[in-house]
C-alpha cells in the first residue's frame, strides 16, 4: 500500500455545547469535546474499571452552524474526521500540544427529545426523521379514517 490514512471515527457523549468563532469572511468554525469510554474487568481483582478519554472535535462553517444548533451537552454522537496536532509556544516559551478531531461527517444519535426534558432544548436535529401523522380530526367521517388507515398500510415500512 503506497498511501496513508488519517481517519478517526467515534461515538460518545458531547461534554459542552458547541463554542462558534465567527470569521470576517463568511467563515466559522465549532468546538466541542465528546466522552469516549471504556468498560472492563480487571482480571486480578475482578473490579469493573471505567475509563473515560476526551476529544476536542472541529467543525467547520455550515456543518459548524447546524452542529451549534441541535448538539447540547450530553447528547450522543457520530463523529468521523482527521486527526490534527496544533503547536504553539506558552507564556514560558515551552512548546505546548493540542491534538484534535478534524471533523469531515457527523451523525446525531441522541433520539429527537430525549434531552428536552431536561434542557427544554429544540429537537436533536435534522438526521432525525420526523414522522407526519395525518389522523382525522374528529369531525371527519368514517371513510376519511378507513382511507388513511389504508393507505399507511400500503408503506413498504
Amino acid at each position: 500500500m503506497s498511501g496513508t490514512l488519517n481517519k478517526v471515527m467515534l461515538i460518545g457523549h458531547t461534554g459542552d455545547d458547541v463554542k462558534m468563532h465567527f470569521f470576517e469572511g463568511g467563515g466559522s468554525i465549532g468546538r466541542f469535546p465528546i466522552a469516549t469510554n471504556e468498560t472492563y474487568t480487571n482480571k486480578t481483582t475482578g473490579e469493573r474499571v471505567n475509563n473515560t478519554e476526551w476529544h476536542n472535535v472541529v467543525v467547520r462553517n455550515k456543518a459548524a452552524e447546524i452542529c451549534e444548533k441541535y448538539l447540547k451537552k450530553g447528547d450522543k454522537v457520530y463523529i468521523e474526521g482527521r486527526l490534527k496536532t496544533r503547536k504553539w509556544q506558552d507564556d514560558q516559551g515551552k512548546d505546548r500540544y493540542n491534538t484534535e478531531i478534524h471533523c469531515t461527517d457527523f451523525t446525531f444519535l441522541s433520539p429527537k427529545g430525549e434531552n428536552e426534558s431536561m434542557s427544554n432544548a429544540t429537537p436533536q436535529g435534522p438526521s432525525q426523521t420526523q414522522s407526519t401523522s395525518t389522523s382525522p380530526s374528529p369531525s371527519a367521517d368514517a371513510t376519511t379514517s378507513q382511507q388513511s388507515e389504508v393507505a399507511n398500510d400500503d408503506l413498504p415500512f
